[in-house]
């Protein structure tokens, strides 16, 4: 039986169809604060709460025009949103939970931070326009948030309206042909051919050469073949501002010291087959007024940063995160001499096999046994040191280095003998290192 396409059944199918394919309309309600470039910040005010020690509860979400890659999952997203508690007298806030969204507003990874701490909130930033959005007191705010309310509600039933229509219709359809609707589908002609004509041949197009399966650190996979691994791994081999360098002929001048806000915390430890990585929660920093929350923690052999040409037999990437998405890695250099406590700790947990992750229920570290004493660093823009390779890095490199045991550095020797990039070209970038204390 041919089904007439104009039919009334078939139209209106159609119709509903493209109002079903439209995107569902949230509860939250999304306002626009501030925008920079490439990004743009909103708060949902729909879920600004007032606490009765006068702090502020609300979630905001920051905008990126491009999507990133997530370092720890490998996923992309484009929206990272977080619940944070503002203390609006102190002009500080606390990140309690943040999550990475995709484009498509699939959660992609959460996080809830614990223990978190109110760290300061610099005047001019994006973060400090989410503090006066949800400090200021309420007042017209709250009639328009009930308005918006009854227009979600009204929006969503009139949604579930147009999905029962939906059914019974693909049931009539269904009933009328004797198969079930799922979807339609389109032939696609060349161009100059059409279902009369023959479609003229394509030119032959020589096949291009297979890519490796996934990146490594040599072999097919190797740095020099990063970029032909995925299309999304172009800038390892076209960026301009990769990492690792040689730091060298820096400039020496007063550097902020950073603020550690490291304290003991429980771990998760896993051999990702490409390193050791652990993960750690309610670990972060502070420089130039802006936080940084510690992601995970990547060990490197040998250290992939040289000072003056001199290299490390271990390096420790510490790997940050701010709010708005910008990235910020503490190195950690490391030379043979006395055993680790902490290195030791988390190789005692190390898991069995790769891709399985251990996560001690006593066991804690405390990242400040990580940290040098004297806490001067080099700094200078540069990027991800493993796909894709992301730019817009800040890398924060300390001068003074600590020790780990031959037998500790042979257990990762073990696991993991090389897997350091090359150095990268400096391509002119600044570096500015701190000078010595008199």
């Amino acid at each position: 039986m041919t089904m007439n396409i104009k039919s009334p059944l078939v139209l209106g199918l159609a119709a509903s169809l493209l109002l079903a394919a439209a995107p569902a309309l949230a509860t939250s309600i999304w306002r626009p604060i501030a925008s920079d470039k490439g990004r743009s910040i909103e708060v949902d005010t729909a879920s600004i709460q007032r606490e009765k020690d006068g702090k502020v509860l609300a979630t905001g979400r920051l905008v990126l025009d491009k999507e990133i890659v997530d370092a720890r999952s490998g996923g992309s997203y484009k929206f990272i949103q977080t619940t944070t508690r503002y203390d609006c007298s102190q002009r500080a806030g606390a990140t309690i939970r943040r999550s990475f969204i995709k484009a498509s507003e699939e959660v992609l990874r959460d996080e809830e931070m614990k223990d978190a701490a109110f760290m300061p909130v610099r005047s001019g930033t994006l973060d400090d326009k989410v503090l006066r959005e949800v400090c200021r007191p309420p007042g017209s705010r709250g009639q328009a948030m009930k308005v918006a309310e009854q227009a979600n509600a009204a929006a969503a039933a009139l949604r579930q309206s147009n999905e029962a229509m939906i059914r019974k219709q693909l049931e009539a359809i269904k009933t009328v042909t004797g198969k079930p609707v799922s979807g339609s589908t389109k032939t696609v002609y060349a161009r100059g051919s059409s279902p009369r004509s023959k479609a003229k041949p394509a030119l032959e197009v020589m096949p291009e050469p297979p890519r490796p399966a996934s990146w490594a650190y040599s072999g097919p996979g190797g740095p020099e073949h990063w970029a032909r691994v995925q299309p999304g791994y172009s800038l390892c081999s076209e960026g301009t501002r990769q990492s690792p360098i040689d730091i060298r002929d820096g400039i020496g001048v007063d550097l902020e010291p950073i603020a550690f806000d490291y304290r003991p915390s429980h771990f998760a430890i896993s051999d990702t087959g490409h390193g050791i990585q652990v993960r750690v929660d309610g670990n972060r920093l502070s420089l130039l007024g802006k936080n940084y929350e510690l992601e995970r923690i990547v060990f490197h052999r040998p250290a992939e940063e040289r000072i003056n040409g001199r290299s490390f037999d271990v390096g420790v990437h510490l790997e940050h995160q701010a709010f708005d998405g910008e990235r910020l890695v503490v190195a950690v250099l490391l030379e043979l001499g006395q055993p680790h406590p902490l290195i030791q700790t988390l190789w005692n947990y190390l898991p069995l096999e790769p891709g399985l992750e251990v996560t001690p229920p006593a066991a804690t570290i405390d990242l400040n046994q990580l940290l040098p004493e004297q806490r001067g660093y080099h700094t200078y823009m540069g990027s991800l040191t493993t796909p894709p390779c992301s730019e817009g890095v800040i890398w924060v490199v300390l001068q003074q280095a600590l020790q780990i045991s031959p037998d500790q550095d042979a257990i990762l020797a073990r696991l993991h003998p090389h897997n350091a990039r090359p150095l990268q070209p400096l391509q002119g970038r600044l570096i500015k290192s701190s000078r010595p204390n008199d």
